[in-house]
């Protein structure tokens, strides 16, 4: 996976790719879709979510410029992949997840891999983010959203960076705001798919 899907399309940090070479992959999927665990797509995990394409994993978490000890703040636990690669690179994280049925299993595949103290998992309306931890040193955002959320930008700390996908629900754009006192600078970097991100800040429910 390291070499076929992330080093030739131009994933370059080499703790990321070392990370994602050592993480079992596996123990994040429904256990009928493990033979296609480090296949290059996304994949269907329970209560209609994914688990997303290995190398948009890397990509993001590239893209957070993580540094051991940094505050992370993660929209969308789902499994718990990203937020095992975030805790495995150091960051301390706190994730949200809408999907009550979703918190319990990705504790324990955490827990089961030692990195249980390194994230918190809360039931929340994560685009809203988390005000109460704030500022975080980076929010990363495993749902598309229509608009980058006013919340989650004001939440960040100076000089903390979010990544996001945003964009009507068939095609986002990668987006990354960077804050730098009362301005954001906001980049993109390409095209993606992501399931929709559910909230206050995000698409509504019905239209989902």
């Amino acid at each position: 996976m390291v070499d076929r899907q992330l080093r030739v399309r131009g994933i370059r940090d080499e703790r990321v790719l070392a990370t994602m070479g050592t993480l079992p992959r596996e123990a994040f999927v429904p256990e009928w879709a493990r033979a296609q665990a480090y296949a290059d797509e996304a994949l269907p995990i329970d209560a209609g979510q994914t688990i997303s394409q290995p190398v948009m994993v890397a990509r993001m978490t590239e893209l957070l410029q993580i540094q051991p000890g940094d505050r992370i703040l993660e929209i969308g636990t789902g499994s718990g992949y990203q937020a095992a690669v975030l805790a495995s690179l150091g960051a301390s994280v706190t994730s949200l997840e809408r999907q009550a049925t979703l918190l319990e299993p990705a504790r324990a595949r955490l827990e089961a891999l030692g990195l249980g103290d390194s994230v918190v998992i809360r039931q929340a309306d994560g685009s809203l983010g988390d005000p109460g931890g704030a500022p975080w040193d980076g929010i990363i955002v495993t749902a598309a959203a229509p608009a980058i959320p006013m919340a989650l930008r004001e939440q960040l700390r100076d000089g903390g960076r979010l990544v996001i996908p945003v964009g009507p629900r068939d095609v986002q754009i990668l987006t990354v705001v960077t804050r730098r006192g009362d301005e954001w600078l906001e980049t993109s970097e390409g095209a993606c798919v992501f399931v929709p991100l559910i909230g206050a800040g995000g698409f509504d429910e019905r239209s989902a």
